[in-house]
């Protein structure tokens, strides 16, 4: 029986509306979502929120006319946003701690039910890689999974022709319409007719330099496993890699020559303990053992209501804790609870305080219930 959304029109808007806030990342959204229970009513609460924390600046949701415009045109674009709680928002992306509460997508959703395998490496990847990661996609699509990568230059861009045939889905780092880098227009093209864009950046945003760890979240995230192919000790795929481990997903390596430093990278996932690769049968034997998705399919929900987690507190309480959160954090995340406990315990007015924070853009929430200072 295929499921359906309970989203209305209204609501569906003001998720994006909500997304699209300052300083509301999707951390926070789902926080705010526990609070309110929906985006609407969330929506109402940011004044008050704003005046009886006493932000320095007004709270102000993004403009419903850019909203509409935005949804405009994505429409015309051929494509539409996808809400973490619709059927077609992909389970396993929905799994981890900060999925974007809303993406837009291109193309054909039904490449997201199968199985995904992402593909990531060296953006100045060597030709004998690039063939490689061209094969292994091709050999994985003809085995019924779909292959993820990023569209950028060298392995990215051969996984992609790899995989054209059976499927491949490019989540772009910058808004779903900006082709980045601007060569891959006709490969753009061809995913976005047989395949499947994503990206997480409104429309028409140029990408910046976070959104590219932002954007090898999502391909992780939708990913049974990540393969790097080819990568050096600082590249944006070990990265990928480790944020594919933090999420529970396998991690396979193509080994390389000790000294071509493109497989630094590589050689060293392989010595700290990725799966190594030497055909799509080393994937295929490992990804049946994944288990993404299941959070969602068990009844967890993000916007289940958690009490207490944003309880009303006497602004005195959050005014007085304020200026201790922000002494006890630096640009080095640390657990909520150890802030908690340095904090004398006071779970709930840590809680409010951090809200605060979060919102005023001094302090990032990060997965794994982390916190760390911006400024």
């Amino acid at each position: 029986m295929e499921r359906k959304s309970n989203l209305s029109d209204t609501e569906r808007l003001n998720w994006l509306r909500l997304v699209r806030t300052e300083n509301i990342g999707p951390i926070t959204f789902h926080r705010l979502l526990q609070r309110f229970g929906t985006a609407t009513e969330t929506l109402n609460a940011l004044p008050n929120i704003a005046a009886k924390h006493a932000r320095k600046k007004p709270l102000v949701a993004a403009p419903l006319d850019s909203i509409e415009r935005e949804l405009e045109s994505l429409h015309r674009a051929g494509g539409k946003i996808l809400c973490a709680i619709d059927p077609d928002y992909p389970l396993a992306l929905a799994a981890i701690e900060d999925a974007p509460p809303v993406i837009s997508v291109i193309g054909s959703t039904d490449l997201l039910k199968r199985g995904c395998i992402g593909i990531v490496g060296a953006r100045n990847a060597s030709l004998n890689s690039k063939k490689f990661a061209s094969i292994l996609a091709q050999d994985l699509g003809n085995a019924g999974q779909t292959v993820v990568s990023g569209l950028a230059r060298g392995i990215d861009t051969a996984a992609h022709e790899g995989s054209l045939k059976t499927g491949t889905v490019a989540v772009v780092a910058g808004g779903i319409d900006i082709i980045y880098p601007p060569e891959n227009k006709t490969l753009y093209a061809h995913i976005a007719e047989g395949g499947l864009i994503v990206a997480e950046s409104p429309f028409g945003m140029e990408p910046f330099a976070q959104s590219f760890p932002r954007r090898n979240r999502i391909i992780s995230g939708l990913s049974q496993g990540v393969v790097v192919v080819e990568a050096g000790l600082r590249s944006g795929s070990l990265i990928t890699a480790r944020v594919a481990a933090e999420q529970g997903r396998d991690v396979f390596a193509v080994p390389g020559h000790p000294l071509d430093p493109r497989a630094e990278g590589t050689n060293t996932l392989l010595r700290d303990g990725a799966i190594l690769v030497r055909n799509a049968s080393d994937i295929l034997n490992d990804i049946g053992k994944f288990s993404g998705g299941l959070l969602r399919d068990s009844g967890h929900s993000f916007y289940d209501a958690e009490p207490g987690l944003l309880e009303d507190l006497p602004a005195n309480d959050i005014g007085d804790l304020t200026p201790i959160i922000l002494d006890h954090l630096s640009t080095t995340p640390i657990h909520v609870d150890d802030l908690i406990r340095a904090c004398g315990g006071h779970a709930g007015s840590v809680s409010g305080s951090l809200l605060t924070l979060e919102l005023s853009g001094e302090v990032q929430r990060l997965p794994g219930n982390r916190v760390m200072r911006l400024s």
